[in-house]
């Protein structure tokens, strides 16, 4: 049998959600090169917590859908776009 207490303390280990809505973010490049998603996406909604990453909503102006990523995925558009490039 599962008891709770009646004036238990919320949890604090799941992770609390970095960015707000509204919040303009960008997809992170898993590659080190300029992808083809570095156009900017404004945070919609914030969603539930999945394998213990905060999800969001996003959309970009230049399509016509929603997209749904993890907060790993994602950052900053204050951030700026690091290409890494050994020629250079």
């Amino acid at each position: 049998m599962i008891r709770f207490q009646q004036n238990a303390r919320p949890r604090t280990d799941t992770p609390s959600h970095l960015f707000a809505v509204g919040q303009t973010v960008r997809m992170k490049s898993r590659t080190g090169v300029l992808n083809k998603t570095a156009e900017l996406f404004e945070i919609k909604s914030k969603l539930p917590v999945k394998d213990g990453s905060p999800q969001y909503r996003i959309r970009s102006e230049q399509e016509t859908h929603e997209r749904v990523t993890t907060e790993d995925n994602l950052e900053p558009a204050d951030n700026p776009i690091v290409v890494n490039n050994p020629a250079i």
